[in-house]
């Protein structure tokens, strides 16, 4: 359900370039990943955020594997050389990494939580942000919720596709709709 919710989102902002449904690893809330990864549905953006683990060479690897094998686009996270070691599609950069955010490797996607940090994507030319936390959320950030409306008003005014994040789940999910947002991403309601 949430995977063609997401592909309406992205629909209805005629930006297919970029995946409509995201799926964010984490080392609290998915544990197992690749566990994960083997049930997203095909076309999924599959983003692993690995944070130094020391075994994030092997997991890449594995995570590659499966998403050749399942149609999945993995991203990882703040690393080009690791991404084009396991062949994967791009980088995800966090917002306070994107000055560094080079060299630039395939998609581009960039973390951010408001005006700022979409304008900071932009000269750092990412191909789409993901913009959080829009609802209340279990994320360590602590970042207070930005609310559907704001959350709205950055989508429409960004030059790329924006995904959303934080909470989103098969409640909230819908309340996006006609907002701006090219999609969305999860990190527990896919886990």
């Amino acid at each position: 359900m949430l995977a063609a919710l997401a592909a309406r989102l992205n629909h209805d902002q005629g930006r297919p370039a970029v995946p409509a449904l995201y799926f964010f690893t984490d080392p609290e809330r998915t544990p197992d990943p690749i566990q994960s990864a083997e049930r997203l549905p095909r076309g999924t953006g599959l983003v692993y955020r690995h944070f130094g683990a020391p075994d994030r060479r092997f997991v890449a690897r594995q995570l590659a594997r499966i998403a050749r094998r399942r149609g999945l686009i993995l991203l990882i996270a703040a690393d080009p050389s690791l991404a084009r070691a396991v062949g994967a599609a791009g980088v995800h950069w966090p917002e306070r990494l994107l000055s560094s955010a080079s060299p630039r490797f395939g998609l581009t996607l960039a973390a951010v939580h408001g005006a700022a940090g979409i304008t900071a994507a932009a000269r750092a030319g990412a191909d789409a942000c993901v913009l959080a936390p829009i609802f209340p959320t279990r994320s360590s950030s602590g970042r207070p919720p930005l609310g559907v409306f704001r959350a709205s008003q950055l989508a429409r005014a960004a030059p790329f596709p924006v995904i959303a994040l934080g909470g989103i789940n098969v409640e909230t999910a819908p309340y996006l709709r006609g907002r701006g947002f090219s999609g969305f991403a999860c990190v527990e309601a896919l886990a």
